[in-house]
């Protein structure tokens, strides 16, 4: 067999270098060819392919120096020949290193990098905590996987009241990739969806020129006919609008998922209904999470929230765990409304708990030293300002 990339014969070679190597290792010259073949399986191939080839090699006579000089000319060129037909590009890709390969991951995916807060450094992290480190690369290791949102709308109900009557359409948002189970539910009405097709148009007009948004007609609003054609149009026009990534980002199509629940929520927490506030929050925090991956910090308000009601049900545990939560969003941005109240929350309830409390407490003064004695208003206060109409 011959080597088409060199015109050097691989088998005269092998058996050259392992005769070269018996011979030096004192190995009898019955066992000298076969030897070298028993080292790797890309020989025990070639050992198949050359069943025929028996002889032992001659090499001319030559002197102790360049007998030694040939012998590692021989083993290098038999070095570079394995080695060139073993290693397939595959194999360095296999190799690659971990970081290596997240790196092209983000490159492949730029999108995942779009805010300042994400895009911290290790660096500016120096002085977290364990915790606080993990859950830290956990968010950046959810941010290199693509997450896709499906709608569905599945069914329709008509609302009627003393002067009005209209459709709600139930909308089911799933994340693709896996096996979903906490699928988000919500519900709007057409005027919903005029509503966010005019604001968007104010901004993205370009981008939505070519999107077709279902008139309104003055008749025939609730006859089967045409629900059944609103809910295939509103799925379409929702899911060309996801796909426009300034879109999705921005913060119109992001109220228009999340805004009607979250002004229930605090307005119940406003009235003091912490248990119908809670379940409303837990149940949009997920959806909030899937639609501001790349900005952790956006959900900030709504944990703290989840916070407040805990604290304020008696569950300090619960109350503890979503503070967590929201002081590692917040690990590089100590500027933020809610850092300084959160912390002194968390101090709270990391006495009441038996934890520790005394890095927070450090944190707090660190904090302190470095602003100016201003008026803060406390976590609870800051919840029930927000969403207020």
């Amino acid at each position: 067999m011959r080597n088409e990339a060199n015109g050097t014969g691989k088998c005269d070679l092998i058996e050259a270098s392992s005769f070269l190597f018996c011979k030096t290792q004192n190995v009898p010259a019955r066992r000298r060819h076969r030897h070298l073949f028993l080292r790797s399986g890309k020989a025990r191939r070639a050992e198949r392919t050359c069943a025929a080839c028996k002889r032992t090699p001659r090499l001319p006579a030559m002197d102790q120096d360049s007998h030694c000089a040939a012998e590692r000319e021989l083993l290098q060129a038999v070095c570079r020949i394995t080695t060139s037909s073993t290693t397939s590009p595959s194999d360095e890709e296999e190799n690659q290193p971990e970081a290596e390969i997240s790196c092209q991951v983000r490159k492949e995916h730029p999108e995942k990098d779009d805010t300042q807060d994400s895009s911290a450094t290790l660096s500016s992290n120096s002085s977290m905590t364990t915790k606080e480190l993990q859950e830290y690369w956990r968010n950046e290791k959810r941010q290199c996987k693509q997450i896709k949102l499906l709608f569905e709308i599945p069914s329709t109900r008509i609302v009627e009241h003393h002067l009005s009557k209209y459709v709600m359409y139930k909308i089911i948002i799933l994340q693709t990739g896996s096996f979903d189970s906490n699928k988000s539910v919500i519900e709007r009405r057409y005027s919903d969806f005029e509503k966010l097709h005019r604001n968007l148009l104010e901004e993205f007009s370009e981008e939505l020129e070519d999107v077709t948004f279902p008139k309104k007609t003055l008749t025939g609003n609730f006859t089967e006919e045409t629900i059944n054609e609103r809910k295939l149009a509103f799925k379409d026009y929702l899911r060309l609008l996801y796909s426009m990534k300034y879109i999705r980002r921005s913060k119109k199509f992001i109220d228009f998922l999340t805004r009607p629940e979250l002004q229930e929520a605090y307005g119940c927490l406003r009235g003091g209904q912490y248990t119908k506030a809670l379940e409303i929050l837990v149940e949009v925090i997920g959806l909030q999470e899937r639609l501001t991956r790349g900005n952790p910090v956006a959900i900030v308000p709504t944990l703290c929230a989840i916070v407040v009601c805990h604290k304020d049900l008696e569950n300090p545990a619960s109350a503890f765990e979503y503070g967590e939560k929201a002081l590692a969003r917040l690990c590089v941005r100590t500027s933020h409304r809610y850092y300084m109240p959160l912390l002194e929350t968390m101090i709270a309830l990391a006495y009441e708990l038996g934890k520790d409390f005394l890095s927070l407490q450090e944190k707090l003064e660190e904090w302190k030293t470095k602003k100016d004695p201003i008026r803060v208003f406390t976590l609870k206060e800051l919840a029930v300002r927000e969403y207020v109409r």
